[in-house]
């Protein structure tokens, strides 16, 4: 018994509709786009036949199935030349049908008819190598290039420079959604690729005379939407015929066998050890970071001894923050780390010789593109033959030249299996005996997973870079996105620049372990990429062999708790800076920062039990300052709290860190000098005491005047004066003597 859609494909009752794209400028239709319908039923529109399609496994036939009702329509109405036909092509065929395939009704095809293939980032992004030569076919043949969707993710801005579209297709949302940063972002970027190349900008979705300017507005030059016609089984005849006119294609440069032989005749190599190369690789890395999803970054390692456990942690958060990652090299696996793509290389592949880094975003490009001298030594000292380049044609070839060789991300589902709303992962080796992994196909725990008011999804481990095979609709509430959007990628494109790093890298080392994890991450939500808390449970799936399947995710938005706890946080350290504040008062002298009496005494007291305990031996300076009163008050108290401000700072930068400063009030301070070797504590004493006295002479400028003053210092020393713990008081009271003694000495040297 036939499947419904095996039904469909043997009946050929897929049919085309058109919706026309219109010239903005001058209001002529230039082209329109076919859009697939199934017969009249449950299989009618194109999201639930493509669906059905998915579930038996019948994706590329009903894909082929569409392009060949958008030809035979065009041809059948008349929508011949100068009008041209978009036809787009499903992203998960090119995992699962030969790439010939796609191409094979052009033969049919008159030659008055003009096609743009339209393709998205998800299709470069799973199969680079093939569709990149597709592209380039495509071409030859006369066709244009059409990316998709543009803005749904930031990285089909990544992958505009590598494919070089003709036509960018807005997503809908960037017309229909209020403005935003996010937008702002995208439109920087489309416009300054458009302007480079002269690429074609086509708004979609304009439904309303509003959606019409804000299109103008973003730089479309063409529009699409119900505003212009629905789409329907013929030409829209209300609207004036004229020609796309795209642009030039890009040149055909003969394909270089490797990035190094990208670079231009004439360039500039110098020579250099490994180790420069190395920083220089690093820095890229950090660039790469910088500029995010939008960035595609491509590497050769040489060897994969090269790609040390410490290059795999830099690389897994290039894979979540950067928009693609590849990294090929010698007896390097197609996934060196659970989302960097690699290769199977051929054994004379020249770039097993290379060490390149190419990193390329839509506003910057640079490449370090290097070749081994084969000299022998210790490996850091190796030397290389490199140019570093931003050159932009130069950094797009040697990533083209990368991405040319890149292996797959998918194997592909098999036919009739069963699976939904997604693909299921691939069957397991004959020698590991895999159960079936967990489906929703019932319709009991579909109904239950469906009702959860939490976020749930499902990760297929079996496949490279984990993608999601299931999602409920609290899950699409959560995040953003439909259910479409989000099957087929990994959760990481809900994470920013300001995910805990460390949150990531735990839950990283749980799925590695196969074990259970929690963690609350900063995710960002829909397009205009709202910031919000989600507190998720991975829980692992396994098969009879013990081998993880999938993980269950179970997921909730807790930003309200997050915000609460936070704000109760930044409360306990208004209190703590608060009280920290209370007790700086209460120990520190408020004029000169120095400590107080009181702070003094109590720090020279442990000081004094410590040297009473050991072999140290510590020294009490009192210091009182001469001509003071004078200056307070001929030139103000104002004069007064500067002089001593600058006093304070002459004794704390004669003193060593260790010792202790203090301002007792009025124009005295005391000084304590720790850790002193008791045999020569009173000669050091005695010197300090000397230098502070003389920085405490020096001129002065006080108010714009040149002021000076003396110093009297009065010294005593432990164990010498004082031969307990506990005679901190007589210490005190003989610096204190000492001090009025040297005051009156130096009162009688003047008097005679």
């Amino acid at each position: 018994m036939s499947t419904p859609v095996e039904q469909v494909l043997a009946d050929a009752a897929v049919v085309s509709v058109f919706q026309p794209i219109v010239d903005l400028d001058t209001g002529a239709v230039v082209a329109y786009e076919a859009l697939a319908r199934g017969p009249q039923g449950p299989l009618a529109t194109p999201d639930r036949l493509f669906a059905a399609a998915r579930a038996e496994g019948l994706l590329a036939e009903l894909d082929q199935a569409c392009r060949a009702a958008a030809f035979r329509g065009a041809v059948e109405h008349g929508l011949l030349e100068p009008l041209t036909v978009f036809v787009n092509v499903e992203p998960e065929v090119l995992d699962t049908a030969p790439l010939d395939d796609l191409l094979a009704l052009v033969d049919g095809a008159p030659r008055e008819l003009r096609i743009v293939l339209e393709i998205t980032e998800r299709a470069l992004a799973t199969r680079p190598a093939e569709l990149l030569r597709t592209v380039e076919r495509v071409r030859a043949l006369g066709w244009g290039v059409a990316l998709d969707d543009v803005g749904a993710d930031a990285a089909s801005l990544a992958f505009m420079p590598l494919l070089r579209p003709d036509v960018v297709k807005l997503d809908l949302r960037l017309v229909q959604d209020r403005p935003s940063p996010v937008i702002a972002e995208i439109m920087n970027a489309v416009n300054d690729y458009a302007e480079r190349t002269g690429a074609l900008v086509l708004a979609e979705g304009i439904e309303t005379p509003q959606h019409l300017t804000i299109a103008r507005a973003l730089g479309a030059s063409l529009g699409q939407g119900w505003l212009f016609g629905r789409p329907a089984a013929g030409p829209a005849t209300q609207y004036p015929v004229g020609r796309l006119r795209l642009p030039a294609p890009p040149l055909a440069r003969e394909a270089a066998p490797s990035p190094f032989a990208c670079l231009p005749a004439g360039v500039e190599l110098r020579r250099s050890p490994k180790r420069l190369l190395v920083e220089l690789s690093k820095q890229l890395e950090r660039q790469a970071m910088r500029l995010g999803e939008t960035c595609v970054v491509a590497s050769t390692f040489q060897e994969a001894r090269h790609f040390t456990p410490a290059t795999a942690r830099r690389y897994r958060d290039l894979v979540a923050r950067t928009g693609f990652v590849c990294a090929l090299g010698e007896d390097l696996p197609v996934e060196p780390v659970a989302g960097v793509r690699g290769a199977a290389l051929s054994p004379d592949d020249p770039i097993r010789g290379e060490w390149d880094v190419v990193v390329v975003s839509p506003h910057f490009s640079a490449a370090l593109l290097a070749r081994d001298l084969g000299d022998d030594g210790p490996d850091m000292d190796r030397t290389y033959e490199y140019a570093l380049t931003y050159r932009r044609d130069t950094v797009v070839a040697a990533a083209n030249s990368l991405l040319s060789r890149v292996a797959p991300a998918l194997d592909g589902p098999t036919r009739h299996a069963a699976a939904a709303p997604a693909p299921v992962a691939a069957p397991a080796p004959a020698a590991v005996p895999a159960a079936p992994p967990l489906t929703v196909a019932d319709p009991v725990l579909h109904r239950a997973l469906a009702a959860s008011t939490s976020g749930i999804t499902i990760a297929d481990m079996t496949q490279p870079d984990q993608p999601l095979v299931f999602v409920n609709h609290a899950f699409e509430q959560l995040s953003g996105y439909r259910s479409e959007e989000l099957l087929g990628r990994n959760c990481r494109f809900l994470q920013g620049p300001d995910t805990d790093v460390a949150a990531i890298n735990r839950l990283r080392a749980a799925i590695a372990g196969g074990t259970e994890c929690r963690e609350t991450l900063l995710n960002y939500r829909g397009p205009d990429r709202t910031p919000w808390w989600n507190e998720i449970h991975m829980a692992p799936v396994t098969d009879p062999a013990g081998r993880v399947v999938q993980y269950i995710g179970v997921q909730n938005d807790v930003t309200a708790r997050v915000e609460a706890e936070r704000a109760l946080l930044q409360e306990r350290d208004r209190a703590q800076s608060y009280l920290a504040r209370i007790e700086q008062l209460a120990f520190t002298d408020s004029l000169t920062g120095l400590m107080n009496r009181r702070r003094f005494e109590d720090r020279v007291e442990v000081a004094l039990w410590n040297a009473s305990s050991g072999d140290e031996a510590f020294a009490v300076l009192f210091m009182d300052l001469d001509g003071f009163k004078a200056v307070n008050d001929g030139l103000g108290h104002a004069a007064g709290d500067d002089l001593l401000v600058q006093v304070a700072r002459r004794l704390q930068s004669r003193l060593r860190r260790s010792d202790l400063a203090a301002r007792l009030g009025g124009d005295e301070f005391l000084v304590a000098l720790t850790g002193l070797d008791a045999a020569t504590a009173e000669a050091v004493a005695a010197r300090v005491a000397g230098e502070l006295a003389d920085a405490v002479g020096a001129p002065y400028d006080v108010q714009g005047r040149e002021v000076r003053i003396s110093a009297s210092v009065g010294v005593s020393t432990f164990p010498a004066d004082a031969g307990s713990a506990s005679g901190l008081p007589q210490l005190l009271q003989l610096a204190d003597s000492r001090m009025y003694a040297s005051k009156d000495a130096r009162r009688e040297a003047r008097a005679t």
